[in-house]
């Protein structure tokens, strides 16, 4: 049962199924192909970290997490949709879809902030083929890709470990789970919104 897992461990226990098929989606639309490609994969971060935003200024969360508010990564998202160029119409359009977004209360946001920061692993394989295909990097069109300064792994284990120190009752802990299923959900509409599938566009 997920009351008897650490909260990071029941989060994953209950996310497990979502996760996998949004990854195996993403990769189907091959979002390194080319340019056009890739800004539709950056109109899907746009609308996760603006979406999220509110809550690496949250007080109540600023206390749980005290570190949140260097986390946030939508800066560097949006430094990376002006280097490659995203046109400003869509961009205001996915900054207002996100914008729709109300996350009920901190517990929920929990959810929330655990499926961004565990992104920032995955982030990883997907720098390379950013490098690769498309000569972006962390400095010009990846930026929000970029691993943090003491290491992706140990950023997430302390991100982890600060979870499961929190003492939240069952219905807590129900709520933050809730929070990233709503996460990973609002993800992969946005990738079937706004990413190119070739399969449709041919």
């Amino acid at each position: 049962m997920t009351d008897q897992l650490t909260l990071s461990n029941a989060l994953r226990s209950e996310t497990h199924d979502l996760h996998e098929v949004l990854d195996k989606r993403v990769m189907q639309l091959n979002p390194f192909a080319d340019s056009e490609h890739y800004r539709g994969f950056l109109r899907m971060q746009l609308r996760l970290h603006t979406a999220a935003e509110p809550l690496y200024h949250n007080s109540n969360l600023l206390n749980l997490l005290p570190d949140l508010s260097g986390r946030s990564r939508l800066n560097a998202v949006l430094a990376d949709c002006e280097d490659v160029e995203l046109n400003k119409t869509l961009l205001s359009e996915d900054q207002r879809i996100a914008s729709y977004i109300r996350i009920a209360d901190e517990h929920e946001g929990i959810g929330w902030l655990y499926a961004l920061e565990g992104s920032t692993l995955g982030a990883a394989m997907l720098l390379k083929h950013v490098k690769n295909q498309l000569n972006l990097s962390e400095t010009f069109g990846a930026s929000h890709m970029a691993a943090h300064s003491d290491g992706r792994a140990t950023h997430w284990k302390q991100f982890k470990a600060m979870l499961d120190q929190l003492e939240l009752t069952p219905a807590q802990r129900e709520k933050a789970i809730t929070g990233a299923t709503q996460a990973f959900i609002f993800v992969t509409d946005a990738v079937n919104d706004v990413m190119i599938d070739d399969a449709i566009a041919s």
